[in-house]
């Protein structure tokens, strides 16, 4: 008789001591599950790679205990907050301190990243929210209405709701396009730690120590269902990439958990005791906890768990076998995160912060961040993580071989788990973004090199243009090089068309600025627009964004239309150009055209308000239609794809 394969579901992977003093928080990487930040008491923050022992990087800079750390998705930039209030934002590729933020008045209990990446939530013991441009070290909301310290920030897949958890029971939903809150969700007996956004449904969840789990509905706003007799405070909750269910990692066990109608799918035992956060990586759940110095990271393999269907009894309350019961009806799933917007149909004026909000940076401040350092422990590690050979491979990479069993398991077994699975996408799903570069195929055969879609504005040589093709040949075999006169009597031949463009390019210049020197900006900008030349308009709106006073709303409806020209040019500097004109605009004048366009009409002939109405009617039509090509732009990486992202928030109102 065969003897039957014994497998481990959930193991033990290491323990290290991570800190020279307690660690105080610690953060899994979600975008590949293996990678972890830990802060200290020692005021640094340490990065490993899970299943090393070595730490990789220690960050410093923070003159008081590190309360808060968060990784962004792609795992490049970690954002951390210390007790004294300060928050500190570096950048891993390039192992360098990249912000400084300073506002809040006591500890820093919670921290997320945007999915755009650019924006940072901040949650404090002094009952504050507060959204930063970690680009320009400026606080853009703060958002009140706790009265207790905020234990947990989640923004939402799509980017515009913002969930906070808070120890005065609540949880309350935060819309960023229009500056305000929502909906509050009272429930919880206890601080609620966690809460987390259902990844395609707009359903959110959250833990308290009351030893409950809460589901809302967010089309609703009310709950869906409650699961009690969790056996211990509710410290981390994580669903599953697909949405089918909510892991919850319990004292000592993780519980499987679904919902209308709540039930337990199913329980694992796993000693990790309280464990702190979860990742999912290769079909295999990540757990990692911590004490004192110490943190524990453990493995369950999501394959010998029941995710569906069934109702699973706790062993540790029932010792008797699981009975199998038939499926449960499940509700029709909500809407998703896709839609175009989540703003109500009224247009909601933003509103703007004090100058203590938005204030400069300081020379303390810069001095902070010379201070701020990354220190390269493992230097192997580190190249190997965030300094990769081949561009397009992002490591940790996504489809990484799993964790092995430990060894006392079945050699059949072992060698089944060691095979490769399809990895899981822990990201949230964000509309219109390209698929991320480190998670294409790599071909060992060199793809030919296409021409760039936009031309960037700093470059080393003409695009689609060699030199040597201006050069005369080298008419004597031993002779390498040219001699300075030869070269220089050819260079000079042949471009007579370039100077008949220049010179026409200078005279439309000047004539746009004798119209300038009258100081009628207006007419200058119609007269840039009357040449029809891009080129033009590039060098006249380079003037005018340098001071926003200059900016009119009669000169809003002349520009979009070129603004439009621009973003959809090949030329980086144009479409450079054309963000920053489109983001002037719609910070000074948006809020104020929604305003004009939704209040009531007025009572007799009012003609400067007609016309008022007149432009704004053009501009909101212009606007809307420049929408959809930042939507569709939205998705771009790198430099551009960040500035139409952003363009897109602030247009969000519009849809």
């Amino acid at each position: 008789m065969a003897t039957p394969v014994v497998t481990k579901t959930a193991w033990k992977l290491q323990e290290i001591v991570a800190h020279a003093s307690n660690v105080s928080s610690l953060v899994l990487g979600k975008g590949s599950g293996r990678l972890l930040a830990t802060g200290g008491d020692d005021c640094r923050v340490n990065l490993w790679s899970i299943n090393k022992p070595n730490c990789i990087m220690s960050l410093t800079g923070h003159t008081s205990p590190v309360e808060s750390v968060r990784l962004n998705t792609p795992e490049e930039l970690i954002v951390a907050g210390s007790q004294s209030g300060s928050i500190r934002v570096w950048d891993l590729e390039a192992a360098k301190i990249l912000r400084t933020l300073v506002g809040h008045k006591a500890n820093i209990c919670s921290l997320d990243f945007h999915p755009y990446g650019e924006f940072v939530a901040s949650g404090s013991q002094d009952t504050n929210i507060k959204l930063w441009d970690i680009r320009r070290k400026g606080c853009v909301f703060r958002y009140r209405g706790h009265s207790q310290a905020v234990r947990c920030l989640r923004f939402s897949p799509d980017g515009k709701w913002l969930a906070s958890a808070a120890d005065d029971h609540t949880v309350k939903l935060w819309d960023l396009t229009a500056g305000k809150m929502m909906s509050e969700f009272p429930g919880h007996t206890g601080p609620v730690n966690v809460v987390e956004f259902h990844p395609n449904e707009y359903l959110l969840a959250s833990g308290s120590s009351d030893r409950t789990i809460r589901f809302w509905d967010l089309e609703k706003f009310q709950v869906v269902s409650c699961i009690e007799g969790e056996p211990g405070p509710v410290r981390s909750i994580l669903f599953n990439p697909d949405g089918c269910c909510l892991y919850s990692g319990c004292q000592d066990s993780l519980r499987v958990y679904g919902w209308e109608p709540e039930r337990c799918f199913d329980v694992v035992l796993v000693n990790w005791g309280k464990v702190a956060d979860l990742a999912i990586c290769n079909n295999q759940l990540i757990g990692v906890a911590f004490a004192q110095s110490n943190v524990s990271s453990y493995v369950v393999d999501l394959t010998r768990v029941t995710r569906t269907g069934t109702v699973a009894q706790d062993p540790v309350q029932d010792s008797r076998l699981l009975t199998q019961q038939p499926p449960l009806p499940t509700a029709p799933l909500r809407r998703i995160y896709e839609r175009p917007s989540t703003t109500c149909s009224k247009p909601q004026r933003v509103k703007q912060n004090s100058e203590s909000e938005r204030r400069s940076p300081s020379s303390e401040d810069d001095r902070d961040e010379r201070e701020s350092r990354a220190e390269i422990q493992n230097a192997e590690d580190y190249n190997e993580i965030f300094q990769p050979k081949n561009s397009i491979s992002r490591t940790p990479p996504r489809r990484s071989e799993p964790f092995p069993a430990p060894p006392e398991d079945d050699v059949a077994t072992a060698k089944e788990a060691a095979k490769p699975s399809p990895a899981m996408d822990t990201q949230f799903p964000v509309p219109n973004l390209e698929v991320p570069p480190w998670s294409q195929v790599v071909t060992s055969t060199p793809a030919p090199k296409a021409e760039p879609a936009i031309i960037p504005a700093t470059r080393n040589e003409p695009i689609g243009l060699k030199a040597s093709d201006f050069l005369p040949a080298v008419k004597i075999p031993q002779q390498t090089e040219l001699v300075d006169e030869d070269a220089m009597s050819q260079i000079r031949k042949g471009h007579d068309t370039m100077c008949v463009v220049l010179t026409s390019r200078h005279k439309n210049l000047d004539t746009v600025r004798a119209v300038w020197t009258t100081g009628d900006i207006k007419t200058s900008v119609d007269s840039a627009v009357a040449i029809n030349d891009l080129s033009v308009v590039v060098d006249l709106l380079n003037i005018v964004n340098q001071k926003a006073s200059l900016w009119k709303l009669d000169l809003c409806t002349t520009v979009l239309p070129q603004i439009e020209k621009l973003l959809q040019s090949k030329y980086e500097s144009y479409v450079q150009t054309g963000c920053t004109s489109l983001k002037l605009i719609l910070q000074r004048f948006l809020p104020l055209i929604t305003d004009i366009l939704a209040a009531p009409p007025s009572v007799g002939v009012d003609i400067s308000r007609e016309e008022r109405l007149h432009k704004c009617r053009l501009c909101y039509k212009q606007l809307k239609s420049i929408s959809g090509l930042v939507r569709t732009k939205s998705g771009l990486s790198g430099r551009h794809g960040s500035a139409f992202r952003e363009l897109h928030l602030l247009m969000a109102s519009l849809d």
